[in-house]
C-alpha cells in the first residue's frame, strides 16, 4: 500500500546540534525506494507503507547502536484507497 509520511527523530539529550543524528536519519532513508523532501523540522516520505514502517524501525536501532540513548519519533501517515498518495500532490 502506498503511502506519504512525515517523519521526525528527536535525539534527546544530544546536546544543542542533532544535525550528525539527522544527517544519518537522511542517509539510512536513502537506502530504501522513497521519495524524500528534507524541511526545517522533519522528513517528508513517499513509498510502501511497510516499507516505512520498517525504515522507522532501522533507524531508531542504527542511532541507538550508535550511541544516542534517546530517541522520540513523531510519525504521521497518509494512506488512500481513493488514489495514490503522492508528495507532489500535496505541494500548493
Amino acid at each position: 500500500m502506498k503511502a506519504t509520511a512525515e517523519l521526525q527523530v528527536i535525539p534527546v539529550g544530544s546536546g544543542a546540534s542533532v544535525r550528525q543524528e539527522v544527517l544519518r536519519v537522511v542517509e539510512l532513508l536513502k537506502h530504501y525506494d522513497f521519495i524524500i523532501e528534507t524541511h526545517a523540522a522533519g522528513t517528508n516520505i513517499e513509498g510502501e507503507l511497510a516499507d516505512i514502517l520498517a525504515a522507522v524501525e532501522k533507524i531508531h536501532e542504527k542511532l541507538h547502536q550508535q550511541g544516542s540513548v534517546r530517541l522520540l519519533s513523531y510519525l504521521k501517515l497518509e494512506t488512500r484507497i481513493d488514489k495514490t498518495p503522492t508528495l507532489a500532490g500535496k505541494r500548493l
